[in-house]
């Protein structure tokens, strides 16, 4: 499974609107795998959870799944509209 598909297949799980939900990649010079998640407004607090835990436990999962095939460092922004 490749980072964006497992990044989607996470967050979609948390939402309530799943169809709202965009991932995209882009590469970024510095050797890092940039990673742009858009939810809807009202699903936002689902995907940070309280504290950021929720989003730093995904963040976490992607950046295991990069290290463990051997992939650069992923920066994942969470953004609503």
């Amino acid at each position: 499974m490749n980072l964006v598909a497992l990044t989607e297949h996470l967050i979609k799980s948390l939402v309530s609107e799943p169809d709202m939900v965009s991932v995209k990649q882009f590469d970024d010079e510095e050797d890092m795998i940039v990673i742009q998640v858009l939810v809807n407004d009202s699903d936002m607090g689902a995907v940070i959870g309280r504290g950021g835990n929720i989003a730093n436990a995904i963040r976490t999962i992607v950046q295991a799944s990069a290290y463990a095939n051997n992939l650069k460092k992923v920066k994942i922004n969470i953004d609503s509209f």
